[in-house]
């Protein structure tokens, strides 16, 4: 029992930690402006409460285009994404080759990249390409994900073969056993990919901040960056935290309202 409570004050401790930033995020952005700096860092406001910062950040930044063309990456790369790991996890699961273990371990070996590493090769990759300044050179390097692979592995490998074998004696190709069987019972772990997926790319910075240059192509990350950086408000926190939360609110909403699917999702892949 001891051990328990410690574990969850640890838990609790955490939970805080992790919450403040957005206690303040939210703070901030129903305040007025102030004058002190002190005063706007406050988690304990006096009020008065207003959501006119809200449609100040609004009104000086794009947030329809960002939101546009953010919501088409998270979906483009989604759906290339779904169709390689899906693929790549069966290869994995199901297809017994010479040194399979092997490669699926320096396949993994990608996680241990940091991102900024890949950043000079990628960007030389879309310049050669022609695909410089738009959505499809931002998702680009996406198209396959070690993580998503790794995840789907385990959702095949949790489900009985004898799926797949009375399916092959119904004379079903193997493309059609995964497109038709395996998917459809793989759902689970594709829900929870997508949402490790669409959450990554929502909140990446640094390769959409280098792989566009005009103002049409910006992301939601990269476009509040430079509406934060604007002379209308860039000593405004007031304002610079409502566009934060104007940009964190569909994953939090999100998350939110699926929290336990996601959660049970993830559980039924075998992850825990």
């Amino acid at each position: 029992m001891k051990a328990e409570r410690v574990g969850l004050l640890l838990a609790s401790f955490a939970a805080i930690l992790w919450a403040a930033p957005f206690a303040w995020m939210a703070v901030a952005s129903v305040r007025p402006g102030v004058a002190g700096a002190s005063d706007i860092a406050s988690l304990w406001p006096s009020g008065p409460y207003s959501l006119a910062n809200f449609r100040d950040a609004w009104d000086s930044g794009q947030f329809p285009l960002w939101y546009l063309n953010t919501a088409l990456l998270c979906a483009g790369i989604f759906a290339v994404q779904a169709v390689t790991v899906s693929l790549a996890g069966y290869a994995f699961a199901r297809v017994n080759f010479r040194g399979r273990e092997t490669v699926f371990v320096l396949f993994l070996l990608q996680l241990l990249l940091p991102p900024a590493v890949l950043v000079v090769p990628n960007l030389n990759m879309i310049t050669k390409t022609g695909l410089f300044d738009s959505l499809a050179g931002i998702g680009a390097p996406y198209c396959a994900s070690a993580f998503g692979v790794f995840l789907m592995r385990q959702t095949f490998r949790s489900i009985p073969r004898d799926f797949e074998e009375a399916a092959r004696m119904d004379g079903a190709s193997r493309l059609a056993i995964i497109r038709d069987v395996l998917i459809p019972l793989a759902r689970p772990g594709l829900a929870a990919f997508a949402v490790v997926s669409v959450s990554s790319h929502w909140n990446e910075f640094l390769w959409p901040l280098m792989a566009v240059s005009s103002p049409r192509n910006q992301v939601l990350t990269v476009g509040l960056a430079s509406f934060t950086l604007s002379s209308e408000s860039g000593g405004e926190w007031g304002v610079i935290a409502a566009g934060t939360a104007l940009v964190a609110a569909p994953l939090l909403i999100g998350f939110a309202i699926f929290q336990r699917r996601f959660v049970a999702n993830l559980v039924s892949t075998g992850l825990k």
